[in-house]
């Protein structure tokens, strides 16, 4: 049976779309990579031959692509993305763990080099996952000597649109005080609040100078 002729809860992509990749077994994530398979076999067939003939995954992934284009239905489209998928997922696995941020300390020592020295005062937000794996830092404003904008709406679209669950905030004084002032607090707790409209969680808003650093209560 092709692919095509499955019902649409029964194809892989449409699968992996709906239920995530880890709902597929192995010959339905090698068919989507695959894309299609040969005359009278479907890209579930090929898949399913693929792995037999090559021993299991971990053979698979270590296979040449010119290896791969020995297998009947494999040409050099197919052997291509087979190999960049095995070779990305091993670089993945290469890499050092991401920046975490499980505390405040955290959270000013990843905002500070963005925030020192300057002489505009600038909104720095963190954007972490669930575990509060760093995610992306960024310059959100830069007002003047005395104040930024706290953009609420902006900064939750950032956090949504960059995949987060878990956010922070820093600003600078550039004038050297850890003094709060009161649209600080305001705007820490209006944006706590926003944060958790749509499931997002705040995880503190600290002021950065370049001697030292305070948490913003709430």
């Amino acid at each position: 049976m092709r692919v095509k002729d499955l019902s649409k809860s029964d194809r892989p992509r449409e699968r992996l779309l709906s239920s995530g990749a880890a709902a597929l077994a192995d010959r339905e994530l090698l068919a989507v990579l695959l894309g299609s398979g040969f005359r009278g076999a479907s890209a579930l067939d090929l898949a399913s031959q693929v792995i037999e003939q090559c021993g299991d995954l971990d053979a698979l992934g270590r296979s040449d692509p010119h290896r791969l284009l020995t297998l009947r239905g494999i040409g050099p489209a197919k052997a291509a993305r087979v190999s960049a998928a095995f070779h990305l997922a091993r670089r993945a696995e290469a890499r050092p763990e991401r920046e975490r941020i499980t505390s405040t300390t955290d959270l000013a020592q990843a905002c500070a080099p963005l925030l020192r020295g300057r002489a505009q005062e600038c909104l720095v937000l963190v954007v972490c996952d669930t575990r509060g794996r760093l995610l992306r830092r960024t310059v959100m404003t830069q007002g003047d000597s005395e104040r930024t904008v706290m953009p609420v709406r902006q900064v939750i679209t950032e956090v949504l649109t960059s995949g987060g669950a878990l956010f922070g905030l820093a600003h600078n004084h550039p004038g050297g005080s850890l003094e709060p002032s009161r649209e600080d607090v305001e705007a820490t707790i209006m944006l706590t609040e926003a944060a958790e409209t749509v499931g997002l969680r705040l995880l503190d808003h600290v002021i950065i100078t370049d001697t030292g650093w305070r948490r913003i209560p709430t």
